[in-house]
């Protein structure tokens, strides 16, 4: 089960996202309801695009936006499955 579970959660926490608003990790962490792992995870996987400001990151409420759209899902599913079947051809 995902840490959003339903599409009408997804539209919810959206709705509470400013575009232009600045945030915090742990913020971040709190709107997707992730470890700090995962969240760390997606900074250094590059699918959330973040500032660094001395050892802390600063993203942008657009980039929670677009994490959470079935788009950037889709991407993410497809990717997974890519390297799932690279693994296993070795």
């Amino acid at each position: 089960m995902s840490p959003l579970k339903t599409f009408q959660q997804l539209e919810e926490v959206a709705m509470d996202i400013n575009e232009n608003e600045i945030y915090t990790t742990a913020e971040t962490q709190e709107i997707l309801k992730i470890s700090q792992s995962t969240m760390m995870r997606l900074l250094k996987g590059g699918l959330i695009q973040a500032a660094k400001v001395g050892k802390q990151y600063r993203i942008m409420g657009k980039e929670i936006l677009r994490l959470v759209s079935p788009k950037l899902e889709d991407k993410v599913g497809k990717l997974y499955s890519k390297g799932r079947k690279w693994i296993h051809e070795e």
